[in-house]
């Protein structure tokens, strides 16, 4: 692991990254949907491979300073951020308020995965 990133900040570095990758993987597509189905599945998979070499990695460093239940709600929480970016200018689908309620709700429950209770 690298000495130069805090143990804490390297898993959300390599989850964000990886989520760049997932999402085009498994959306981007929706930009051509002229191309064969066969063809759009094999090129994900191909966006897939890659992300898995930034998700496995913070996934096993992240575990040394979060709990599994903490790198989920991690994962997920980029996930809607990489998702919601990728929504507006990729695919040009812009958020509207109850997306962005209901991304504040999933917010939320981040808080509670994450705050200590005596």
């Amino acid at each position: 692991m690298s000495q130069l990133i805090p143990p804490t900040v390297l898993p959300i570095l390599l989850l964000f990254a990886s989520n760049v990758f997932m999402t085009f993987a498994w959306y981007g597509h929706l930009k051509y949907k002229s191309t064969a189905l066969p063809v759009a599945i094999m090129a994900s998979w191909g966006i897939a491979f890659f992300e898995y070499w930034l998700a496995v990695p913070a996934n096993r460093w992240g575990s040394a300073v979060y709990s599994a239940a903490q790198l989920k709600t991690l994962q997920e929480v980029i996930t809607l951020i990489v998702f919601a970016g990728f929504s507006a200018l990729y695919l040009k689908e812009p958020i509207s308020w109850n997306h962005g309620v209901g991304f504040a709700l999933i917010a939320l429950g981040a808080f509670f995965i994450f705050h200590k209770w005596s």
